[in-house]
């Protein structure tokens, strides 16, 4: 990915050096359940950050100034924040919107949000409450190490896939979800979340659509490798990885192959009619 020469976002928040979670509330399955669940990007966090144990302890972070790799994984980050908040302006200028930028949070071990306090094993995740996008920059390194999806643009797609459920936000169609949700059951909650999901996926694409077409950023290879991360954190693959079986009802993400097609889908078309997931979930008149 060609970002070195990128604008640098101003909203980025540095809260590294921070506090990191000693357990998890609940233990056992819970605690497996838990970190099964934050292997998977952008799930709602008010759902199990929450539900934490408030008077769980927490070890003092390790202090000292970031390594001079993180320092350019941060310059990396805001590169890229950058490049979403020159994309989303523009398109929601066309549509007579004004986009509001979210902030980027890094911390290191545990933060605390208007969602509440989460710890890095719940992954990268965005807070409708404060509209900021959380990552611990760790989460890279699991990304290419655990779930084999190497490569800046992967990187890059977990920032986009964030910062998507924001414009979803800025929409109003995350409370729309929410409040769907509550008035359904678990089976159809789960598939509510995962259209949002899948949508989030579509906007990634969207923004890398647009990023190249004003900017020319990617490099060959790069596209493989976002499609390889949003292949890699399908909910099948993660199910099947962690129990060996697959249960369909208690999806909240999508398939792999879903989560492709809706990446690609927002890259190869650029426009926000062609990423609603929900009308395309809606049965067809005949």
């Amino acid at each position: 990915m060609r970002w070195q020469m990128g604008r640098r976002s101003d909203n980025i928040e540095d809260r590294r050096g921070g506090g990191v979670p000693l357990g998890v509330a609940g233990g056992g399955i819970g605690t497996i359940v838990l970190i099964i669940a934050a292997l998977f990007f952008g799930f709602d966090p008010s759902i199990v950050l929450q539900g934490g144990d408030p008077g769980s302890q927490v070890a003092p972070g390790p202090g000292g100034p970031p390594s001079k790799a993180q320092d350019e994984l941060r310059d990396f980050v805001s590169v890229v924040l950058a490049d979403t908040e020159d994309v989303w302006r523009e398109v929601f200028r066309r549509g007579n919107r004004e986009y509001r930028d979210p902030t980027l949070v890094l911390f290191s071990g545990s933060v605390q949000s208007a969602c509440g306090m989460a710890g890095s094993a719940v992954g990268p995740f965005y807070c409708p409450g404060d509209a900021k996008v959380y990552l611990d920059l760790s989460f890279f390194r699991d990304l290419r190490d655990r779930f084999r999806a190497p490569g800046d643009f992967a990187q890059a797609y977990v920032i986009a896939h964030e910062v998507g459920h924001h414009v979803q936000a800025l929409l109003g169609i995350s409370e729309r979800v929410q409040q769907a949700r509550r008035r359904a059951d678990e089976r159809q909650g789960n598939r509510l979340s995962v259209l949002l999901e899948l949508q989030a996926d579509c906007l990634a694409g969207m923004w890398a659509h647009h990023a190249q077409r004003a900017r020319q950023i990617l490099e060959q290879g790069d596209v493989e490798e976002a499609l390889g991360a949003a292949s890699a954190i399908g909910d099948d693959r993660l199910q099947r990885q962690a129990q060996g079986h697959v249960t369909p009802d208690s999806f909240t993400h999508g398939t792999s192959a879903q989560r492709v097609e809706w990446f690609q889908r927002g890259l190869e078309g650029g426009r926000l009619d062609q990423c609603d997931t929900f009308a395309a979930a809606r049965p067809r008149a005949r």
